[in-house]
């Protein structure tokens, strides 16, 4: 009798993504410019968030505890950050212009949450950059340290033409789009699962988890383990700008 194959816990950091189909032949070859309003927004957010992140790190060295709202600031334009990628080069996976948007969108087809850290450790914020180390030599072969800099930084814009792995396979799914008309599925879980290490380790080295990202290549737009890291957090954005009348 075979053994149950052992359940993976989720990890924090949950990436999800829907496929849509169809997709244009040729949209793709547009998309430089048409996020370019994302990418004007995003430079002085991913600004913010590294301010905050500094002074998140203050706080937990003193209180054990990433201060909430800059805590949902951060994930908002990390948030933000994926749906544009998703739109965009680090995966084309979608036609849907993205939302101008901190919060969670429900029915948009890319989505990311963290999970609030209840407490967190005082003395591993200062050595995360270096314990994350191994995992950034992966990412930077994946996006090229150049390319993964300036996609954290919202340069989604220009990012493609750093090179890097998931460039090429995003690059060969476009060219698959206009000549069939169709994303191959495998390439499509390939790169959701190559753009979701680098969020985790993304999220990790900005102090959002003390748990160490896994070596491990999950692939799809479905999060292992089956349970998602709830939604329902308060929208970052009314800290900082009416969301509630603008929509944002």
């Amino acid at each position: 009798m075979q053994a149950p194959t052992p359940a993976v816990k989720p990890y924090p950091i949950q990436v999800h993504a829907q496929q849509d189909d169809p997709l244009s032949r040729w949209l793709w070859l547009v998309k430089w410019l048409l996020i370019v309003p994302h990418v004007l927004i995003l430079i002085p957010l991913w600004i913010a968030f590294c301010v905050l992140s500094l002074v998140a790190l203050a706080a937990i060295v003193i209180t054990g505890r990433y201060p909430r709202p800059l805590f949902d600031f951060n994930v908002g334009v990390m948030r933000w950050n994926w749906r544009v990628g998703y739109y965009a080069y680090n995966a084309l996976g979608t036609d849907r212009y993205p939302p101008f948007a901190l919060r969670e969108i429900p029915g948009y087809p890319a989505g990311l949450n963290v999970a609030y850290p209840t407490r967190l450790h005082r003395g591993l914020v200062l050595v995360k950059w270096l314990l994350a180390v191994p995992h950034l030599l992966i990412v930077g072969i994946l996006f090229s340290g150049s390319a993964w800099i300036g996609w954290q930084a919202g340069g989604d814009a220009w990012d493609w033409g750093g090179g890097g792995l998931v460039a090429l396979l995003v690059l060969i799914a476009g060219i698959a789009l206009t000549v069939t008309g169709r994303y191959p599925r495998p390439l499509f879980d390939l790169i959701l699962g190559l753009n979701r290490w680098g969020l985790r380790v993304a999220g990790y080295a900005a102090l959002m988890t003390d748990r160490y990202p896994p070596f491990r290549l999950d692939l799809g737009g479905d999060e292992p383990g089956g349970a998602a890291v709830s939604s329902r957090q308060p929208c970052a954005c009314r800290q900082f700008h009416p969301c509630r009348s603008s929509g944002m």
